[in-house]
C-alpha cells in the first residue's frame, strides 16, 4: 500500500497518478461549489448511470449475439467485501494507538513538560490563526493537494539545492533556539 502511494506521488505511471490527482482536485473544485451532500450525491447517481447503462448495454448485446455470457458484473457480485473480526480488530488497535498518542503528547504540550515545546506549539497556533484568515479549510485541502503530487518530484530532481537551502535554514533556527534557551531560565532541555 505504501509503495503504491509513492508510485503516485513520484509519477512513477503517468496516467495513474493523473486520473488519481486529476479526480480528487475536481472532486475538491466540485466541494468548492456545492455541498457535500450534493456532490455525494451526484458521484453515486453518476456511478449507478454508468453501471446500469453498461448492464443495459450487455443484456442487448447478449440479445442481439444470442449469447448466454451472463451477468456483465457476476465476477464483481462474487467477490467477498466483508471486513473480518480480526481486521476490524487491528485498525480500531491502530487508531486507539494514535489516539492515545495525540492526547499524551497535547497533555505534554499544554501542561507545559517543556517550555520550548509548547512555545513552539503556541507560535505554530498562532500562526494558524493568520492561516485561517487567509483561506479556508477546503483551499488548504486543495493547496495540500497540488503539494502532494508536485513536491516530491520538484525535491527528486532538485535535491542537493533543496538540502543545501534547508541546512542553512535548520541551523538559523537551531541558532536562534538555542539563544532563546540560553536567555529564558529553566528552558534548557535535559540531556538524554
Amino acid at each position: 500500500m505504501g509503495a503504491a502511494a509513492i508510485d503516485l506521488l513520484y509519477w512513477r505511471n503517468v496516467k495513474q497518478s493523473g486520473a488519481v490527482f486529476g479526480s480528487v482536485l475536481l472532486l475538491l473544485f466540485s466541494l468548492t461549489q456545492f455541498s457535500v451532500v450534493s456532490v455525494g450525491a451526484y458521484l453515486t447517481l453518476a456511478a449507478l448511470s454508468a453501471s446500469i447503462s453498461f448492464r443495459i448495454y450487455k443484456s442487448v448485446l447478449q440479445a442481439v449475439q444470442k449469447t448466454d455470457e451472463g451477468h456483465p458484473f457476476k465476477s464483481y457480485l462474487e467477490v467477498e467485501i466483508s471486513l473480518s473480526q480480526d481486521q476490524i480488530g487491528n485498525y480500531a488497535d491502530k487508531a486507539l494507538l494514535y489516539v492515545n498518542t495525540c492526547m499524551k503528547e497535547l497533555r505534554r504540550l499544554f501542561l507545559v513538560q517543556d517550555l520550548i515545546d509548547s512555545l513552539k506549539f503556541a507560535v505554530l497556533m498562532w500562526l494558524l490563526t493568520y492561516v485561517g484568515a487567509l483561506f479556508n479549510g477546503l483551499t488548504l485541502l486543495i493547496l495540500a493537494v497540488v503539494s502532494m503530487f508536485s513536491m516530491p518530484i520538484v525535491y527528486e530532481k532538485h535535491q542537493a539545492q533543496i538540502d543545501q537551502y534547508v541546512g542553512l535554514i535548520r541551523t538559523q533556527v537551531n541558532s536562534v533556539v538555542g539563544k532563546i534557551q540560553a536567555k529564558i531560565p529553566g528552558a534548557k532541555r535535559k540531556e538524554e
